[in-house]
């Protein structure tokens, strides 16, 4: 079924069989499985030959054109050959659009990059692409780990500094009657103050033990990377800074100084 829709939509595993345009503009297109493997059990990993039934999903992509477009997947259950298996039937899937997937890989996608890498809010990824708040955190959390769980680069000059994130939380303990903080209305940011300026840290509060929990979470070969410290006019991160990084020389930022 290879045409030139099925090149332009770019769907692996995927083929444009027909396209109508519905009265408000939007353009419905029909698909059908052209991949071998989309008929592979998940649980088993044989191939599939009887078909049990057929299904049509309607799974979201991206925004394309001012209507957009809307999916007709015609796809096929099927029975599961391996006696053992405990699945039985399956129904065809692609790697943009895994069994039960409402979205395709590529929005999902789309909706974690444009917060991690564009700078928007969760709330505006999910007007701009029209998806709910869970799914848009959820496709930002994936996209945050390939960040936060790459190594740390090394750093010569580490800032440290605070900033004011909204107001505190208190709760209050029904046995007690006590009161406690659940949210700091402080956080504490760590830059690569030399080279890229970039973030590589942050924690709640701006205790010389919120620095140092932070710091323990470090490489110690990267801590011991770090030549000077710039910080404000503050005893309580100079005092974290020569318990942490006793090897490092604390200086203070340009900018505090200029503006007391």
């Amino acid at each position: 079924m290879d045409n030139f829709a099925t090149l332009l939509l770019d769907l692996n595993g995927l083929a444009v069989v027909s396209v109508e345009q519905l009265k408000d503009g939007t353009r419905r297109i029909h698909l059908a499985t052209a991949n071998e493997r989309a008929r592979v059990c998940p649980a088993c990993g044989v191939v599939a030959s009887r078909v049990k039934g057929s299904a049509i999903t309607q799974p979201r992509d991206l925004p394309y054109g001012e209507h957009g477009l809307e999916f007709r997947w015609h796809k096929h259950r099927w029975y599961c050959r391996e006696p053992q298996c405990p699945r039985k039937s399956c129904t065809a899937q692609v790697p943009q659009i895994p069994a039960g997937a409402r979205i395709t890989a590529r929005l999902r996608s789309a909706a974690g990059r444009r917060i991690r890498d564009a700078g928007s809010t969760v709330i505006q990824t999910t007007r701009d692409l029209h998806l709910s708040w869970p799914t848009v955190m959820d496709a930002f959390r994936t996209a945050a780990r390939e960040v936060t769980e790459e190594p740390l680069p090394e750093v010569q000059v580490l800032g440290i500094d605070e900033t004011r994130r909204g107001r505190p939380r208190w709760d209050q303990d029904p046995a007690t009657g006590m009161w406690h903080l659940v949210r700091e209305r402080w956080h504490t940011g760590f830059v690569d103050a030399l080279d890229t300026g970039g973030l590589r840290g942050q924690v709640e509060g701006r205790t010389a033990a919120d620095v140092l929990a932070w710091l323990a979470t470090t490489p110690r070969t990267w801590r011991k990377s770090i030549e000077y410290v710039a910080i404000d006019m503050s005893t309580t991160y100079r005092a974290a800074v020569r318990t942490g990084l006793p090897h490092a020389t604390v200086v203070v930022d340009h900018f505090h100084v200029d503006h007391q």
